[in-house]
């Protein structure tokens, strides 16, 4: 049975619980326990699918088709461990359970209450395959004190009580507000939210204190003394140059050493961390540097695309340079010329998204990629505007365009190069679809097999014709188009084993211009990268040494 790790964060949001459960996972496996990383938010959305990016960041699709929280591509990206439907939970799910069991009538015409209805449903979640590993990290989002979350801080107290005696221990993130007038870190504040925690029956084992400074022994010893905590258990984390820094950066502090404390666990295997001291080498000693533009709409905020930073990342560590990443509005482009903002750079992303606003822009930049021989990646959407553009200027269809933006404007304006995707294969068998269904789940979601063209580049990058990648999309490129577009330097180098949807297009006459309708940056890890993203910096610092 799996040891629970509950995660928990006070004061302000935004601490970096995510990041410090993931780097608590990688440091478990460091010492070769097993690990699974689960994600509670209080919200009542049901998923993160409909949800704006500029409020929730990127939604993060697992192989199973569950559209989930970002923090899931920290947990997936730090250990490895393919992240599932069950690992991930909110509120509105919790309650439309509920309420689907009551409508049945599973309740026997008993009151609905939020203590034990809910609170047993959140557990019941919780349960979920703790016979396969040996930690089960939970993190719960949001702060304690808030009132959406209570239902979910009153299931982990009584599941801690459920469990046998020391099978469940609490960590607790706060801040350490530093008051440069006097000159001192404070204290206070995260005295308020460990009494918080208390007032519901939760006690922290360990404190994870965020500050910019150092924290001096007579503050750890007075958080340790008013928290009732031991002052080993007072764990520093300091800002860091990069988030895969994190995993050393608890170690040094003595995170794992206190976890494996809190559960009594001695002698405790000692961690190889050799894996994550080569990612932290690669980070730190570049042997160069590209520049990538990623055109698109959500440049507001990075956390929109927050994979596809990390996935470009990891393909620089590969490479070992440096990849700079410029964001740019691709809505700069519907009165302005691409070519003045996008000179400077050695590779060009367009990266996915909904909607018609900012589109032409992203068309302009693939034009400006395939004319300029720059190297290009289209994901999703950015494969789709990739085929309108070759639609418009190589095959002469001139109001080339997509379904979803004559749906968005309630007229047909556009030839439909891309379609609304009506039924496609999962499994054994056939999903359909209507454009009037809910928004909300009912996309192409998950990972399915694509077969590639054995000439083509990405086969190459592959090194397979037979590849799995995870999707997330309900527009298409049409396959009608297929003949007239190869006919004019367009090649559809990946199909859907059937045949019917195109999965990858390439431009037979350029160094590297590739659209791929899934989203390799979702499984692409530090300490292995995606074939894509390798591919491509490499191709951006050809480029470089090309026009250099």
């Amino acid at each position: 049975m799996a040891r629970y790790v509950f995660i928990t964060g006070g004061v302000v949001s935004s601490l970096g619980k995510g990041l410090a459960s993931a780097a608590l996972g990688a440091l478990l496996q460091a010492r070769g326990f097993s690990v699974r990383l689960r994600k509670l938010d209080p919200y009542l959305n049901v998923d993160p699918g409909t949800m704006s990016p500029f409020e929730h960041g990127e939604v993060f699709v697992t192989d199973d088709g569950a559209e989930t929280d970002l923090d899931l591509g920290h947990y997936e990206r730090f250990t490895g461990v393919a992240a599932r439907m069950t690992d991930s939970v909110s509120s509105g799910r919790i309650y439309s359970t509920v309420l689907e069991k009551e409508r049945r009538g599973d309740y026997l015409g008993k009151t609905i209450q939020v203590v034990p209805h809910v609170t047993n449903e959140i557990k019941e979640f919780l349960k979920v395959g703790d016979d396969e590993v040996d930690f089960m990290l939970c993190e719960i989002g949001g702060t304690v004190g808030d009132i959406e979350g209570l239902p979910f801080f009153e299931a982990i107290r009584q599941f801690s009580h459920d469990k046998p005696r020391g099978d469940c221990i609490f960590m607790h993130l706060t801040l350490l507000p530093y008051l440069a007038a006097s000159g001192e870190l404070k204290t206070k504040p995260t005295q308020h939210s460990v009494k918080e925690l208390q007032s519901i029956g939760i006690a922290p084992d360990i404190l994870v204190c965020r500050s910019e400074h150092p924290i001096p022994d007579k503050e750890r010893e007075k958080i340790a003394l008013f928290c009732n905590v031991r002052p080993d258990a007072v764990v520093a984390a300091y800002d860091l140059n990069s988030i895969y820094e994190a995993p050393l950066a608890y170690h040094a502090q003595g995170l794992d050493q206190a976890v494996l404390d809190a559960f009594n666990i001695s002698p405790a295997p000692q961690p190889d961390l050799s894996k994550w001291e080569d990612v932290q080498d690669r980070i730190n000693n570049p042997e160069g540097a590209v520049n990538v533009a990623i055109v698109g709409k959500y440049t507001q905020l990075e956390d929109a695309c927050k994979s596809i930073k990390e996935a470009l990342t990891h393909g620089g560590m590969s490479n070992r340079v440096k990849v700079n990443v410029e964001w740019v509005d691709a809505e700069i482009f519907d009165h302005e010329d691409a070519a003045p903002h996008l000179a400077g750079f050695h590779a060009i992303l367009v990266p996915g998204g909904f909607g018609e606003r900012g589109t032409e822009g992203k068309i302009k930049a693939a034009q400006f990629a395939r004319e300029r021989k720059v190297p290009y990646l289209g994901i999703c959407l950015g494969m789709q505007m990739a085929v309108i553009e070759a639609a418009r200027n190589l095959s002469n269809v001139a109001d080339a365009g997509s379904e979803e933006f004559d749906h968005e404007a309630g007229k047909k304006r556009f030839t439909p190069v891309v379609y609304h995707l009506k039924e496609w294969v999962q499994g054994n068998h056939r999903v359909r679809r209507n454009e009037d269904d809910d928004k909300g789940g009912t996309m192409r979601l998950g990972a399915y097999n694509a077969t590639l063209n054995p000439d083509s580049l990405v086969a190459k990058i592959y090194g397979s014709t037979a590849i799995e990648e995870r999707h997330r999309h309900r527009y298409e490129v049409d396959i009608q188009f297929r003949e007239q577009l190869e006919e004019k330097g367009l090649l559809f180098s990946g199909m859907s084993p059937d045949g019917r949807l195109p999965e990858i297009v390439e431009v037979k006459d350029h160094p590297w211009f590739i659209g791929v309708q899934f989203h390799p940056e979702l499984k692409s890890r530090p300490f292995t990268p995606h074939e894509i993203f390798i591919s491509f910096i490499d191709a951006a610092i050809k480029n470089k040494k090309l026009n250099s």
